[in-house]
């Protein structure tokens, strides 16, 4: 099973190595105000398994509510890369759809926890 996996963004300038000792696993997609409107479906790196090689500079973080989660972005072409997690903040969610040879459309069995009622938000 492959371990490291190359992400970017659409245009190329924000490039991440991903560590996923499991693969690409424990698939979802999430109904808060924040996934629901980007319709992207995630999976899980540690904090430590996810590294910006190419475009740091680049990215655009965007926080919201408990400002827990940290959104990332190109600022450039725009697509969502990744995110450190608000219910797991030792790790980051990271958009599959940006992984070299993953099609998020042939992906089965994913997962859609309810975002909407997060227990931070109570």
């Amino acid at each position: 099973m492959k371990q490291t996996h190359i992400a970017s963004c659409h245009c190329g300038a924000v490039k991440l190595s991903l560590n996923l000792p499991q693969g690409v696993t424990d698939l979802r997609r999430c109904d808060c105000s924040m996934c629901r409107r980007r319709g992207t479906i995630v999976t899980s790196a540690e904090l430590d398994g996810l590294e910006v090689v190419s475009g740091n500079d680049k990215l655009s973080l965007y926080q919201f509510n408990t400002f827990t989660a940290k959104h990332y972005f190109c600022s450039i072409c725009g697509i969502y890369t990744h995110h450190q997690r608000r219910s797991n903040p030792n790790q980051f969610g990271v958009n599959v759809a940006c992984i070299d040879g993953v099609n998020p459309y042939e992906l089965t069995n994913v997962a859609m926890p309810d975002g909407v009622n997060h227990p931070a938000d109570r």
